[in-house]
């Protein structure tokens, strides 16, 4: 049995953070990975998607200013483009456990699993330590129907030697709808089914609903209050059924609705670890019920959108937590941006419209259409809008819901903007680039 201050279970993002920064600290630490080191952002995740997302939003650039000083409109070449992501991800897996080894951080490439006794079986080596973090993410979900077996995940899109001049996606959250715009943008028949009338639930309703205009009148068969009940071989093809009793061929039927916890081999009970069906249960100092077991990133059970960045902040807060000589304040997380990429970008932070809305006498929303404001008029953006909120008593912006094509950026200057708690005077005191989006957070309040 090997001995260790700490052991990671997952090295992806989050359980690199920990494991880098305990060592730093003096630890004696080791990592279990499972499948490819490095994890699902930088392997087939968030990485990969937005090298293929960045052909798109180049296409759609050109596409707005035709006639505008620019003709013809570039078509994507999806083995060029897929050629870039693996010249990208192949040497993802290799570099993170070189890292590791440069380091002399202890690593295992098993499948991990506790033991009664606590300590970790990690193919044939049994480790011991003092406390343990769980750092296993998410992986993508299968819904069970007839046809089960015939559908893809976002692992087998975004590593494609060909994709097929149909494709169907199930499930209209954050993966169906970028999948199904980089498909789309290929020049692909899209169709993107979703079983309510409210896809991507977590954003405002009013600019979902724009986006959903947006992807329709770019040609994507948006199917709404319906679910795929059956998918089975036709010819080269596959045969989709819906519950509704609508039927067509699709070359790839992908699952994109929601992802589960990678817990189910861990062994949780064997160390009395609580979960439910969205992960791991944990407290204000993410310790799970077992006090030497701490869980972070896409693996917790948590109301924080499950996001790269919110699993390397928890991560070096497990560093503090674990290495604090006196007892460390509850995580408290600041406001988190989340980004639906595209053509037309999907972005929100903080305060949500709705929110606001249910508490009016706090706060107030600004609903601005920038479509004509010089920023997006320069570009072409077809409809750029924002919902600013803010705070009554003190005049400062604390959320923002952003559809346009420059709301990646946006989003990010805002979320400066509420961390520093910053009002429209201090705003007006700084001088800034002009005309770019940075000023025009000037005219938000």
């Amino acid at each position: 049995m090997q001995q260790f201050d700490t052991v990671i279970l997952g090295g992806g993002p989050g359980g690199l953070a920990v494991a880098y920064g305990l060592h730093a600290q003096g630890q004696r630490v080791a990592v279990v990975e499972k499948d490819l080191w490095g994890g699902t952002c930088p392997n087939r995740g968030c990485d990969p998607k937005k090298i293929l997302m960045a052909a798109v939003e180049a296409q759609a650039r050109s596409a707005t200013l035709q006639s505008h000083g620019l003709n013809g409109v570039p078509q994507l070449d999806w083995p060029a483009l897929m050629a870039k992501k693996r010249a990208y991800t192949s040497m993802i897996p290799g570099g993170t456990e070189s890292g590791l080894k440069s380091a002399e951080i202890a690593h295992f490439h098993a499948a991990a699993r506790f033991n009664a006794d606590g300590s970790v079986q990690a193919g044939k080596d049994q480790l011991k330590a003092t406390n343990v973090v769980i750092a296993t993410g998410q992986a993508p979900r299968l819904p069970h129907i007839a046809g089960q077996e015939w559908l893809r995940t976002s692992n087998d899109f975004l590593d494609l030697d060909h994709l097929p001049d149909d494709v169907t996606f199930m499930g209209a959250g954050y993966v169906g709808v970028e999948l199904a715009t980089i498909a789309n943008a290929a020049g692909r028949q899209v169709h993107l089914v979703h079983h309510s009338d409210r896809p991507l639930r977590a954003f405002d309703a009013d600019l979902v609903q724009d986006l959903m205009s947006r992807l329709k009148a770019a040609g994507i068969d948006v199917q709404l209050m319906t679910d795929i009940v059956k998918v089975e071989p036709d010819g080269d093809e596959y045969r989709v059924t819906t519950k509704s009793g609508a039927s067509w061929t699709t070359g790839m039927v992908f699952a994109s609705a929601g992802r589960l916890p990678v817990i189910a081999d861990l062994g949780l009970d064997q160390v009395n670890v609580a979960t439910t069906t969205h992960g791991i249960t944990v407290n204000d100092h993410l310790q799970t019920t077992n006090p030497h077991i701490f869980a972070i990133g896409d693996v917790v059970d948590r109301p924080q959108p499950k996001l790269t960045p919110v699993a390397g902040y928890e991560g070096r807060y497990v560093v503090t937590a674990l290495t604090a000589t006196d007892a460390v304040d509850p995580i408290h997380y600041p406001a988190i941006p989340s980004v639906v990429y595209g053509k037309s970008q999907l972005a929100q932070i903080g305060v949500t419209p709705e929110q606001a809305q249910r508490d009016s006498q706090t706060y107030r929303v600004n609903d601005l259409d920038l479509t004509h404001w010089f920023s997006y008029q320069r570009i072409e953006d077809p409809k750029a809008r924002i919902k600013v909120v803010i705070e009554r008593a003190s005049g400062r912006i604390v959320g923002a819901a952003v559809l346009s094509m420059e709301a990646e950026q946006v989003i990010n200057y805002l979320a400066f903007v509420i961390q520093q708690k910053l009002d429209s005077v201090a705003i007006n005191q700084s001088i800034l680039a002009y005309p770019t989006l940075a000023s025009d957070l000037t005219y938000f309040n």
